[in-house]
């Protein structure tokens, strides 16, 4: 048996947000209420073991509302959608349920806000994220998507004394912060959200990772690869001084990782369920690790209600 870790330590807070929760709860109550099939526009959460285990209970991913017949039900992801999704759906009758997360909603309503009082509108995010493009339909003649310091170094607005910015939930927190203080030194009058728009979840689990990566030789964390928080977690690991890869389960391990390492430190991302995390331990601990511990930084009691449509037809 070849030799591994001697300690695991576990990151607390990891895994499931209340958003992901809430999503995935949904698409469960739904298949429930209504029978397979039941539509899901994108993937409801990045992660393909969750996308994989609901598809085999009845759930049907699609690419785009128009392709789901019509008079039927379609869940809207966890990530948001634009107005014009909403309204292509309205005309061909189908019948939605929107799974968006409510911080995801939040600065959807900021963006909506800003426009009206015609701001520009920064939108510090990832191109081609699914969350992304649900804000930028929000008011897509006002916002304009920059990614990194650069970004804004380049950026040309119409009015200096009109500048608003927002963000997408799951950024590097660090990162994020430089890119604001950027816009600030460039838009001294720019104006943003009441709170932050990094989500709790992101935030905490950034916050776990640092002091993980400061007592481990090896940071695993769980996520699926479009999964932007968890991508932000190995990068988080990594600037603070750990060795780090995503994998999306123990089958990814690689030898060459475990090469002296004595200390492992484990987390997930957002989306990616518990489990998970349980079997790269026993995988672990059948390499002969003798300490599973966690590494406590936040506590999380955050929980949301799933949407209006599921809570009335279950009441009903």
């Amino acid at each position: 048996m070849p030799t591994g870790p001697q300690t695991i330590l576990l990151a607390a807070p990891r895994g499931y947000c209340a958003g992901v929760d809430r999503a995935v709860q949904t698409v469960e109550r739904a298949l429930e209420l209504y029978g397979a099939p039941v539509y899901v526009r994108k993937e409801i959460v990045h992660n393909k073991h969750v996308v994989e285990q609901l598809r085999e209970r009845g759930a049907v991913f699609v690419e785009s509302e128009d392709e789901v017949p019509e008079d039927s039900t379609v869940v809207f992801s966890a990530h948001g959608v634009s107005p014009q999704v909403h309204a292509a759906a309205h005309r061909r009758g189908l019948h939605t349920i929107d799974a968006t997360c409510p911080l995801v909603t939040k600065v959807h309503v900021e963006a909506k806000k800003f426009a009206a009082e015609d701001y520009t509108i920064v939108l510090i995010g990832h191109a081609g994220h699914e969350e992304v493009e649900g804000t930028m339909g929000e008011a897509p003649s006002h916002i304009v998507l920059i990614e990194d310091e650069a970004g804004a170094d380049e950026l040309e607005v119409r009015d200096p004394a009109k500048v608003a910015y927002i963000s997408q939930t799951t950024l590097s927190v660090d990162e994020t912060r430089a890119i604001i203080a950027r816009l600030r030194e460039r838009f001294p009058a720019i104006t943003g959200p009441r709170t932050d728009d990094i989500c709790y979840a992101t935030t905490n689990r950034q916050a776990a990772v640092k002091q993980l990566a400061l007592q481990a030789d090896l940071v695993l964390v769980i996520g699926s690869g479009n999964s932007s928080n968890s991508n932000r977690l190995v990068e988080v690991a990594r600037e603070h001084g750990a060795e780090s890869h995503l994998i999306d389960n123990e089958t990814q391990v690689r030898e060459e990782w475990l090469h002296g390492k004595r200390v492992v430190g484990i987390t997930s991302g957002a989306s990616a369920p518990e489990e998970l995390v349980q079997r790269l331990v026993a995988y672990f601990q059948a390499r002969g690790a003798g300490e599973v511990r966690e590494l406590e930084v936040v506590s999380e009691d955050v929980r949301f209600m799933l949407p209006k449509a599921i809570r009335q037809a279950l009441a009903a």
